[in-house]
């Protein structure tokens, strides 16, 4: 088990008695293929890790540790005997294999949000179902019978942790953030479309402009182009949603303005909290700095999309509005992958855990 497992996840892994067989749907993904490298990394308990994607990609050479292994077909034959299912492709693909997933008996972890809307699932964020715990003990409800988990969005799961704990410093009266989205939550056609675009611009080429619509390049937007879809709108309003149900309504919600932003990887945002009484600096500081959330000293170097790539851990820098007494700025970054993904594997051991209650009694 690595070094920087947190004690939380190390305590759950630790904790899961059995080995599972896993299977990823939509390995080839940058979510598919980050999910893979963190349960290699964490030690997951998975005896086996099948690797299954879209026909055009089958047959394509991948590893699983040290062992050479190539991309399946999403059949039943090759869910049969996979205990959990991860589905990191895209909606559509989601929709249209899962319940062959379902018919297996399988535990599923949907990455798309594509079964967010399913009676049978739940928007988990285990950090945040933890950090309800600790600060008010309060416990989501024991759900036995639960065989689906949809991870929160990577945005909603930050700005959770940050309402949450900012709470503790005084009576906050007021949130607006402004997040800017990378290109990689468009998965790989966003990455291509931006690069694309980079290497065109500057050879005077036309711009391919299928997924955002528009000039990302060089460039931000406040909205996608009319033929680019999902619209960004539709991902604002899945972050606030997510933030309020994992928080259970227990944070204040913030105005939130999503931007697309130039860059490859990494959410970062610019929260402003205003208290009333206000607030030192120091008093947030000192609630915000803990598990998953790292506060950069001052003068030690800026908070970056760049410096947070890789890392498990939010990273922040707070400064006082220089206009207002009871305003301050909450700058933040997060690996957007890296977060999916480690909230992707609680969220499998939360349901691992609650099958094997369900199975002793």
């Amino acid at each position: 088990m690595s070094d920087r497992t947190p004690p939380a996840t190390q305590e759950r892994v630790l904790a899961a008695r059995e080995v599972y067989r896993v299977a990823i749907v939509g390995a080839s993904t940058l979510k598919g293929k980050e999910l893979k490298e963190l349960l290699e990394d964490r030690n997951f308990p998975a005896v086996d890790i099948k690797l299954l994607d879209d026909e055009e990609l089958l047959g394509q050479l991948d590893s699983v540790g040290d062992e050479a292994t190539f991309l399946q077909r999403v059949l039943p034959e090759n869910l049969q005997g996979a205990e959990i299912v991860f589905f990191a492709s895209d909606a559509a693909f989601t929709r249209k294999n899962w319940n062959l997933a379902k018919k297996t008996g399988a535990l599923v972890v949907d990455l798309s949000y594509a079964l967010e809307a399913e009676p049978e699932g739940a928007v988990r964020a285990p950090w945040i179902e933890r950090e309800l715990a600790q600060s008010e003990g309060v416990h989501p409800p024991a759900q036995l019978d639960s065989t689906l988990a949809v991870v929160a969005h990577p945005a909603a799961v930050v700005l959770a942790l940050l309402l949450l704990r900012a709470r503790q410093a005084g009576t906050l009266r007021q949130a607006v953030c402004t997040a800017f989205e990378p290109a990689s939550e468009q998965g790989r056609r966003g990455l291509d479309e931006l690069h694309g675009q980079t290497v065109n611009l500057l050879s005077f080429q036309q711009m391919p402009t299928e997924v955002f619509g528009a000039q990302l390049a060089f460039n931000m937007l406040a909205r996608y182009g009319e033929k680019a879809a999902p619209p960004l709108e539709s991902v604002e309003r899945r972050v606030l949603a997510h933030l309020e149900k994992i928080t259970e309504g227990r944070a204040v919600l913030p105005a939130l303005a999503l931007a697309q932003a130039p860059i490859f990887h990494g959410h970062v945002f610019s929260l402003y909290l205003e208290f009333d009484p206000a607030v030192t600096a120091g008093d947030l500081t000192r609630v915000l700095e803990g598990d998953h959330l790292s506060i950069a000293p001052v003068g030690k170097g800026s908070v970056s999309n760049v410096s947070a790539a890789g890392q498990d851990e939010v990273l922040v820098e707070i400064r006082r509005d220089a206009g207002h007494e009871r305003g301050l700025w909450v700058w933040a970054a997060a690996d957007n992958l890296r977060i999916a993904a480690l909230t992707a594997v609680d969220c499998a051991a939360a349901l691992a855990r609650m099958r094997s209650k369900g199975r002793v009694q």
